[in-house]
């Protein structure tokens, strides 16, 4: 079976009991999860998934040992203020990469490398392994970007524009600054042909925010000066912008290639 599908379901029993006070406990989460993945009298194997499931939970920090001070050992447990944050966003958090990846697929076709290395910073995440998260979405975030820079350059060719040397380089920063310099006069209504009024404001407002959080994070993973760069939640942080600036960026290929002049 697979381990996102049992994380996935797990997750949403723990949410539905998380109110029950006392009755939160080990076994009877487990047993409701195992009855609703049809697992409870199945395969050891299987069962065995779910116990090292729920175990990461713990060792992630979204579950504690313990209801209260006179009930501070298994079976009873309680929700980490990570894992109340987790379940605030559960059909879209990376603790959950089967929801997260469906949210992701929501905003649009992904290319190939971007998904490969979004699908490895899920799993880098989820085991704690926050570093190499961040290095992870940089680089899924730097595919797209240079995806919607060769989207620019050929629609620039095409009208006869020609395109500045930084924009068509390989530095990343001059890459983004040249794509914002190049795009941001559409954003105005003088324009000869401006972006559509949502895009434009989604653009001036949402576009530096969206590639500075992440590259600085990726820059702090990649070039530390010290032994813990980056946080879990910075990382966290950068996971959930990451299908926004997808959306943004399609948005953004959708008007270069239909209305950009």
């Amino acid at each position: 079976m697979d381990e996102n599908q049992i994380r996935t379901v797990l997750l949403q029993v723990v949410s539905e009991l998380s109110h029950s006070g006392s009755g939160f406990q080990q076994g009877v989460i487990l047993q409701r999860a195992g009855q609703r993945l049809g697992i409870h009298i199945g395969r050891i194997e299987d069962q065995q998934a779910l116990l090292t499931m729920w175990h990461d939970l713990f060792r992630n920090g979204q579950l504690a040992w313990g209801y209260d001070i006179g009930n501070p050992n298994p079976p009873f447990c309680h929700l980490t203020e990570t894992g109340r944050n987790t379940l605030r966003n559960l059909s879209r958090d990376p603790a959950n990469p089967d929801g997260y990846m469906q949210y992701l697929s929501n905003q649009g076709s992904l290319d190939p490398i971007a998904e490969s290395y979004i699908r490895e910073a899920l799993q880098t995440y989820n085991n704690n392994c926050y570093k190499a998260t961040a290095v992870m979405v940089g680089v899924a975030a730097e595919s797209i970007v240079l995806e919607l820079r060769d989207v620019l350059v050929n629609r620039m060719n095409s009208i006869g524009k020609q395109s500045s040397r930084d924009l068509k380089g390989d530095l990343i920063k001059r890459v983004l600054d040249a794509i914002e310099k190049e795009l941001q006069p559409y954003t105005t209504k003088g324009a000869p042909a401006p972006m559509p009024t949502s895009l434009a404001e989604s653009f001036s407002s949402y576009w530096p925010a969206f590639t500075s959080q992440i590259r600085t994070i990726r820059n702090d993973a990649g070039h530390p000066n010290n032994v813990d760069p980056v946080t879990p939640e910075t990382v966290h942080a950068a996971l959930l912008i990451f299908p926004l600036q997808v959306k943004l960026t399609l948005d953004l290929t959708a008007w270069i290639n239909t209305s950009c002049n």
